[in-house]
């Protein structure tokens, strides 16, 4: 599945139909369920759009990092742009987060290069294709923690 997900097709493909369905999943099973879980661990995060002030949720992978933190790459599937989650943690890093079934709220810290290098290999390990998605994308690619309050 990662040389498939690390593909130039699957960046197009995916967005417009994995991103719905996990949200449609999640919502029906309560929150117990997400289709991409089976790959990686997956999870629900709500943030404060940066240009509308309305509430955005996003499926995203996740590396959980003991019981109050997880990291998220800012990959969107190796394209040139940041996703626009990034954008409004940069601008509102209060956010919310739907993890297992549990409902929390987290505080956003985007990681500077040294933090990002400590951190990097264990995320490569959880998901190789990352270095591919920042190959083809050409940008730095963000990663942020998420500390729960």
């Amino acid at each position: 599945m990662q040389k498939v997900a690390g593909t130039p097709a699957f960046a197009k493909i995916a967005p417009p139909i994995i991103t719905p369905l996990d949200r449609f999943v999640h919502k029906v099973s309560g929150g117990r369920i997400m289709l991409s879980r089976g790959m990686l661990p997956v999870l629900m995060l709500t943030t404060t759009g940066a240009k509308t002030g309305q509430e955005r949720t996003v499926p995203l992978a996740c590396m959980p990092d003991g019981d109050d933190t997880i990291y998220l790459v800012g990959s969107n599937f190796g394209r040139e742009q940041h996703p626009a989650w990034t954008g409004n943690l940069r601008k509102t890093p209060q956010a919310r987060v739907s993890f297992e079934g549990e409902e929390f709220g987290v505080v956003a810290h985007q990681l500077s290069d040294e933090e990002k290098a400590e951190v990097w290999p264990r995320l490569l390990e959880l998901w190789p294709t990352y270095d591919r998605y920042v190959e083809r994308s050409g940008r730095n690619i963000r990663v942020f923690r998420l500390e729960r309050i």
